[in-house]
């Protein structure tokens, strides 16, 4: 059965794996009976019955639908079969199929994601009360009832309830989940905070700017919604193949049986024609790239995007975590005169040694790779959201930003370099000014030559850079992987616009790694999610790379190519044959047992022909990463 019914409800899914349930008990019983009963005793064929009778009816009337509907699936021809099954006396035959139909869509609907997992996920990660605060006592409330104006707190390490604005407190916040930035935001008195960010090691009072269902993260989780309800719905590749095949082959077994007067001729016809090339080779070939693509660290959770995802002609990327690290590095030491560069790093290096701030990680990791001195560090203080000071070798060290040093040396704004993309700090020494440091989350060093490889190899004639980001950033990025095509400061709404207006010229493939990304991968074609950073992004992905690398990309991009060559030439190939043996039993010369022989020996050389997909191939990754290109 296809999953492209949009209605296809709980309960169809349910009785599907009943079905299948049924299918394999009843079979496995009908086995055992044939070893303990003789072979013309009708005890061992009573299981077979209750599969056709139980499982088969309600399946064919379910195509008969179709039918009526117009709809030729390669489905259709497998009902048909079912019934021709029975009516020859083939109860074992009829009953494969059942289980083959209703396994199928069992298996489909526990692989393929759905929205409400998705809002699940969502609804998981936010807190189900909020703490408000009235004069000086906190208490508890849920959440659907905090009002505009309500004073909250917001204790370290908590989720951020709703929009508001600081009221008391310094701290910072990870707002990751949003913009994509890979950075703390400092949050002050009058700093605007989000439902949704992660609140740092510092509590905060804020006071309400909008309810929950009003706020940022609820947005999001709508535009969840939306994205699921207006995803275009994939024809699989059986079905495509079973629009014309299956009308062919009730075709050629009519005329059989018009021309001949023979009903045995269409029964001869219809057993030919059962479509296990399409029911059975294609799953399987789907089924074997599955596992290939898993002990890759690549985890396909929607089989669609395997059948898909050599079709893509447009691939999107989120910014940061994919074709970055998501870590900020230390790319520039501007040192002020009368300051020995290696000196300053010794000494602020050594100090950023006890700071957690992101930016910390970058210069302790620039200090070791130039193998500065560690110095003996004291009087330590870091208070949130005024940066870091402290005695180093006997000298005060001070990391702050560049606003708060000229809110205290006004006279130093003509000294400082000028602002850059990117983040900052500055460095003053013994209350004197010393250094500025940037900071940029790091490019990957295999981005431009993927890039540049995706339009020969792949057929990708459109490439896209869509972030949260702001200008500068995403812009300086673009130009190191060799992007032109570039949209920066989009909200999670926005980028779902932009992969909907370009999956209307072509299929797409999104690749982002942030919860801001999540409904843009269910509006895309193909949804890839880096890492496992969230888990509404796993919900909202067709395929999870757990090894956050642009290589894995280009391997899936392979495993999809290489399923689809060899599903087809299994699905044309026994189709072909199939074809040849309708028409020899049209013309007389196959009779109906002989005739399912034969399909028999058709299945196994398609299914035989599809296993070679789960077999390592020499290479899947056709670029080399190259830098400085």
């Amino acid at each position: 059965m296809s999953n492209t019914d949009t209605g296809t409800s709980p309960v169809w899914k349910s009785r599907e794996t009943a079905i299948a349930l049924l299918a394999i008990a009843m079979i496995a019983i009908h086995l055992v009976l044939g070893f303990a009963t003789p072979r013309s005793d009708v005890i061992r064929y009573l299981p077979l019955w209750c599969v056709l009778v139980f499982g088969g009816i309600p399946l064919v009337w379910d195509l008969l639908g179709k039918l009526l509907r117009r709809e030729f699936g390669s489905d259709l021809l497998a009902g048909i079969s079912i019934v021709v099954s029975a009516i020859l006396g083939e109860y074992l035959a009829g009953s494969l199929v059942v289980l083959m139909l209703s396994g199928g869509e069992a298996l489909e609907a526990y692989a393929v994601r759905s929205a409400s997992s998705v809002l699940q996920a969502l609804s998981r990660r936010m807190p189900s009360v909020a703490h408000r605060k009235t004069d000086s006592v906190v208490d508890d409330v849920p959440l659907d009832q905090v009002d505009i104006g309500d004073v909250l707190a917001v204790f370290p390490h908590e989720i951020c309830p709703v929009d508001g604005l600081v009221e008391e407190g310094h701290g910072v916040m990870d707002e990751s989940y949003l913009t994509g930035e890979p950075y703390m935001m400092s949050k002050t008195p009058g700093s605007e905070v989000l439902s949704g960010a992660i609140n740092g090691d510092s509590a905060l009072i804020i006071r309400a700017t909008r309810r929950a269902v009003d706020s940022r993260y609820a947005r999001i989780m709508q535009v969840m919604r939306e994205s699921e309800q207006h995803r275009p719905r994939m024809r699989r590749l059986a079905d495509r193949l079973g629009a014309w095949y299956t009308p062919l082959a009730i075709a050629i077994g009519v005329a059989a049986w018009v021309v001949s007067g023979d009903p045995v001729r269409f029964l001869a016809v219809m057993v030919v024609a059962t479509p296990c090339p399409l029911l059975i080779a294609i799953p399987v070939a789907i089924i074997g790239s599955i596992s290939l693509a898993a002990r890759r660290a690549i985890i396909v959770r929607d089989p669609t995007s395997l059948e898909t995802a050599d079709t893509c002609r447009t691939l999107i990327f989120d910014k940061t975590g994919t074709l970055t690290y998501g870590e900020p590095k230390l790319v520039e030491q501007l040192t002020a005169p009368g300051f020995e560069p290696h000196e300053v790093l010794s000494l602020v290096g050594s100090l950023e040694r006890f700071s957690k701030h992101p930016l910390a990680s970058a210069i302790v990791t620039a200090s070791t790779q130039e193998g500065t001195v560690v110095h003996d560090v004291s009087e330590i203080s870091e208070p949130p959201g005024q940066g870091m000071q402290g005695t180093v070798a006997g000298r005060r060290v001070e990391l702050t930003s560049r606003r708060k040093l000229l809110d205290r040396q006004p006279e130093l704004d003509g000294t400082l370099p000028p602002q850059a993309g990117g983040l900052e700090c500055v460095i003053v020494i013994d209350g004197a000014y010393a250094a500025t440091y940037r900071f940029r989350d790091t490019p990957r060093t295999d981005g431009r030559s993927f890039i540049h490889h995706l339009s020969p190899r792949h057929q990708i004639h459109r490439t896209l850079l869509v972030s949260g980001d702001r200008e500068s950033e995403v812009r300086y990025l673009a130009d190191q992987v060799g992007i032109r095509d570039v949209f920066f400061s989009q909200s999670p709404e926005q980028k779902v616009e932009i992969v909907r207006r370009e999956s209307q010229d072509a299929n797409t493939m999104f690749v982002g790694d942030g919860i801001n990304d999540a409904p843009a991968l269910m509006t895309a074609t193909v949804g890839v999610a880096f890492g496992q950073n969230s888990d509404v992004t796993t919900e909202a992905a067709d395929v999870v790379v757990m090894d956050s690398s642009l290589q894995k990309i280009d391997e899936f991009l392979h495993i999809s190519r290489r399923m689809r060559r060899i599903a087809l030439q299994s699905a044309i190939g026994g189709m072909a044959l199939s074809l040849i043996g309708m028409f020899v039993a049209a013309a007389g010369y196959l009779p109906p047992v002989a005739g399912a022989i034969c399909q028999e020996v058709i299945d196994v050389l398609a299914v035989v022909n599809a296993l070679r997909v789960a077999l390592p191939p020499k290479a899947l990754i056709d670029f080399e990463a190259r830098t400085g290109e």
